[in-house]
């Protein structure tokens, strides 16, 4: 594991861009296999993630061609439809794949899908919903086996908003003949970028952004060109930087709209947060007030993916902050490593209590998930002192170059790179 080194205590100042979405791309990418003509994703962000996605796409024998800012794919030569797992384990966006294998191929053999340790996230609503659509599924020795032969358009209702199992059902649907109504859908922005995407290519996909999502399928899908969404986990992050350090920060490339629970929260704080466009101005040369009780939900309530990170900044604000984690039972693993810091965080079940201090401390600490290491990020750097972050190589999954980006802007933080 490579890691961070930290020195804490620099002001933040100037400005800093938000890559390509990460969970707008897993499920493009997947999705690029539904036609046999040429797909270019512009505007690509390199994550570790989207890397591990481009092996997959490699072994299912889709010729990827990798340029500075786009990617071009070619999946008419596509030749498998099973994923070991050697690929399956490195991230759990593998299970994109079976929607569209399916469609494609008629056949999907996944293995069990790897990714951060936040939590049980069972795919068992992705099964459900194809099998109520006819598809015919074998659990056996760690495998997945699905056969598309009797697939056919109909009615699901999901017992849950699963953003992946919402993506997962759009794809396996868009080429089935007649009307496929999806219900109780997620409804993230990322889900809406995946369906305008697909729309691009000719797909006739309603609703998206609903609790209802209806595809009236087509016979052929045809290639494109495609920009996708930038990414609001790390606009939000970034957003925190001056909250949690001090100083200035202009953030490009930023959709206000798509955190908007977290802008409110921060906004209605003792700091100046203001929107233009695709930008975010923040100043903030006081220590913020407490956030009082925080709930993480589905979209377009708070995100979860930003509740670790509002941990650390609550953590030197004044007065105490209690957050609910209600997606994931495992997503205070970063608790113990910023008490290691000097936070004074009590956690029971599903619910976080953060009493503010006014210095953290640096320490060496683990980063156990992605968002989990990007909230250590942030404490370490208003820390006291010196703090090395084990695990960069979890944080770079969902942000791409993040040491060069922060040191752009007052961080004094480098990577350290164990060979």
């Amino acid at each position: 594991m490579d890691k961070f080194h930290i020195v804490g205590g620099n002001r933040i100042c100037g400005e800093i861009s938000v890559d390509t979405a990460k969970n707008a791309l897993l499920p493009i990418l997947a999705g690029s296999i539904l036609t046999n003509e040429q797909i270019q994703i512009q505007n690509i962000t390199y994550y570790s993630d989207i890397n591990s996605m481009i092996e997959i796409l490699n072994y299912l024998g889709v010729v990827v061609k990798k340029l500075d800012e786009s990617i071009i794919l070619d999946a008419s030569s596509i030749n498998r439809f099973d994923i070991p797992q050697s690929l399956t384990s490195k991230l759990r966006a593998s299970i994109f794949f079976i929607g569209p294998l399916l469609t494609k191929l008629k056949r999907a053999r996944v293995s069990y899908p790897g990714g951060c340790s936040i939590g049980s996230r069972p795919i068992d609503i992705h099964l459900n919903g194809l099998i109520a659509l006819g598809a015919e599924v074998v659990e056996k020795h760690g495998y997945i086996d699905i056969c598309a032969d009797k697939l056919k358009s109909g009615t699901v209702h999901l017992s849950f908003p699963s953003v992946g199992a919402t993506e997962n059902l759009i794809m396996a649907s868009v080429k089935l003949r007649g009307v496929t109504t999806l219900v109780g859908v997620a409804k993230e922005p990322e889900i809406v970028d995946l369906c305008n995407f697909l729309n691009q290519m000719g797909a006739k996909i309603n609703g998206q952004g609903t609790d209802v999502i209806e595809i009236e399928g087509v016979e052929n899908l045809f290639g494109t060109t495609y920009k996708p969404i930038s990414d609001r986990i790390v606009a939000g992050t970034y957003l925190m930087l001056p909250l949690i350090c001090g100083g200035e920060l202009v953030i490009n490339n930023a959709n206000y709209t798509h955190i908007l629970p977290f802008y409110n929260l921060v906004s209605n704080n003792a700091c100046n947060v203001k929107a233009y466009n695709d930008k975010i101005v923040v100043l903030c040369n006081r220590r913020l007030k407490s956030f009082g009780k925080v709930e993480t939900l589905p979209y377009p309530h708070f995100p979860t993916d930003l509740q670790q990170q509002l941990g650390a900044l609550s953590s030197v604000c004044k007065g105490t902050t209690i957050i609910v984690e209600n997606m994931f039972e495992n997503r205070f693993n970063h608790v113990q490593e910023l008490t290691k810091m000097g936070a004074n965080i009590s956690v029971k079940d599903r619910v976080c209590v953060v009493q503010g201090v006014k210095t953290l401390y640096g320490a060496e600490v683990v980063a156990h998930d992605l968002r989990g290491g990007a909230s250590l990020t942030l404490a370490g750097l208003c820390a006291e002192g010196y703090t090395t972050i084990i695990g960069a190589n979890i944080i770079d999954r969902g942000y791409f170059q993040l040491e060069d980006k922060l040191s752009k802007i007052g961080a004094n933080i480098k990577r350290i790179i164990n060979n």
